[in-house]
This record gives C-alpha cells, sequence and structure tokens, in this order.
C-alpha cells in the first residue's frame, strides 16, 4: 500500500518574527526579511522549519497501482490536521509513500510541525525503509527523474506539460497565503488535490515507462485519473 500526499503551507508568520527579532514591522516587510535572511536558495522560498499547515491530500493506493481512497484536511487549527494525517498514514503498517519533493520539504515540515505540538509520529516514519534515501518505500519523484541529483529536478507542472497534460489550473503555491488570508480553505485543499492527482499520474507514466506495469493496466489507471483530474479542475 502507498500513500500520495501533498501538504499546503503559509510562512509562520510568529515563529519568524521571534527568530528575526522583530515584533514591529507589518507582514510584507517581515517576509522580505525572513527571505534575505533565512532562506537558501535564490527564489527566497523559505525552509521548510518557517512553516506551517494549512492543508494536506493522500491518497491510498494498492502495491498494482489503483486508487483506493482519498483523505484530506483544511483549517487553522494546525495540531488537528497533524494527528488526523498522522492517524490515517498509521492505518497500515508497511505503507509506502509517495510525492514530488516530499523528502525535501513535505516530510520535514511535519517533522519540525510535530516537535512544534508535541506530537509523536507514526514509528513507520523513523523506519529504514523511509529513511534511507535510495529506498522503494519512500518515492520522491524529483530523484526519479534527476537520479538522485544527478541532473536538474524537474518541476510538477513542467512533467505535466511534457506528458501533454494540464496540471496546476486552480492556482500556484505561491498564491496560498493570499488565499489563506482570504479564507479560501476549501480552495487551498481543492488547489492540493490537483497537485496529488497530478503526482499519481506522473508515478503512472514513469511506472509504464520503466516496465513496471503492463501497457494495459496503465492505459486502464490513466484514463481514470485523467477523469478525476478534469473533474477536479472543472469543479
Amino acid at each position: 500500500m502507498y500513500f500520495i500526499f501533498d501538504l499546503e503551507t503559509i510562512p509562520d508568520i510568529e515563529f519568524i518574527r521571534t527568530v528575526l527579532n522583530d515584533q514591529e514591522s507589518d507582514e510584507e516587510l517581515l517576509l522580505e526579511k525572513a527571505s534575505e535572511e533565512l532562506a537558501r536558495n535564490k527564489s527566497g522560498f523559505l525552509p521548510p522549519m518557517y512553516h506551517r499547515m494549512v492543508s494536506w491530500v493522500g491518497l491510498w493506493i494498492e502495491n498494482t497501482g489503483g486508487p483506493r481512497q482519498k483523505v484530506a484536511w483544511n483549517g487553522t487549527d494546525e495540531k488537528e490536521g497533524l494527528l488526523k494525517i498522522f492517524e490515517t498514514i498509521g492505518t497500515f503498517k508497511d505503507f509506502g509513500l509517495i510525492h514530488h519533493n516530499g523528502k525535501g520539504f513535505d516530510i520535514p515540515v511535519l517533522t519540525y510541525r510535530a516537535m512544534k505540538h508535541g506530537l509523536q509520529m507514526p514509528v513507520r516514519m523513523s523506519d529504514y525503509d523511509i529513511r534511507y534515501r535510495y529506498s522503494r518505500h519512500n518515492i520522491d519523484l524529483v530523484d526519479e527523474f534527476s537520479n538522485y541529483g544527478a541532473s536538474s529536478w524537474p518541476k510538477l507542472k513542467h512533467l505535466g506539460q511534457l506528458i501533454g497534460i494540464p496540471f496546476k489550473q486552480t492556482g500556484e503555491g505561491n498564491q496560498v497565503y493570499e488565499m489563506f488570508k482570504r479564507n479560501e480553505l476549501d480552495l487551498i485543499e481543492h488547489y492540493c488535490y490537483e497537485d496529488v492527482m497530478a503526482t499519481y499520474i506522473v508515478w503512472l507514466y514513469m511506472q509504464f515507462t520503466t516496465g513496471h506495469i503492463p501497457e494495459s493496466q496503465f492505459e486502464n489507471l490513466k484514463e481514470r485519473a485523467l477523469g478525476k483530474l478534469n473533474e477536479i479542475q472543472s469543479s
């Protein structure tokens, strides 16, 4: 059993103020300072420690690739969301993970925020099968396509363009905070769900391309997934 998932986050303003020792600046200026002083990349995107979770979506799939169940959460009570995702992924003893840059962002966010709220993560998350960089039980698409950093990391949107499927039709990651300030939490979850379905479709293509599933099975699962993606994007 595999769990395909994605988190949506916003800057943890209170924590950033503490780190920068700045209780006076307005949010816009504060985030500019944080991008300059705390970010380790040219884009200014803050590292996982400085984010708080506002939504997540997960899709359980069978080892054969078939979808089983969608689960999700959105809200302002981050502790509630963490408890729900930990309960969800703890349902199965030997689950695997599939994600896009989850090792670099989503999993560290879960770890940091669990520490903040004094919560325990499922023991499986610290197993060798999950922690080992080349694990077949913790599949990060950016690692798979870049050969673990030997070449550049692909954006999910560009992978969709490569295979002729439009991803990111309901928003972009840099719009999530604005959605949150407008109290559009359902829209954030909707955007998150599109990313999860996009990740699933790219994973299916990778499984077929590398010879791990037969063409008939791939075509069947792909058509079902594309139907769901179209439903998400049009609703």
